[in-house]
């Protein structure tokens, strides 16, 4: 799976990008230079981020299921 950004947030990210190049490393890069930075990243940390994200939401889910038992149980009469 590739990860991809729509067209307006992968513009804010590259513009972050370009001014935080100029801020932190007074060095101006073009607007092609960061989104070819910006896909770059995505290749590489884009596909563990994501996979961290499922793993995370799993978890939270598996935990918010268990509860349910716990939460929900109606004892029955015998």
């Amino acid at each position: 799976m590739r990860i991809k950004l729509d067209d307006i947030r992968k513009a804010e990210i590259t513009r972050a990008l370009m001014a935080y190049s100029s801020s932190e490393f007074d060095e101006d890069i073009s607007e092609f230079r960061a989104e070819a930075l910006v896909e770059f990243l995505l290749r590489q940390i884009g596909p563990s981020q994501y996979n961290q994200g499922i793993a995370d939401a799993h978890g939270y889910l598996a935990e918010k299921l268990a509860d349910l038992d716990v939460e929900f149980h109606e004892p029955e009469e015998r």
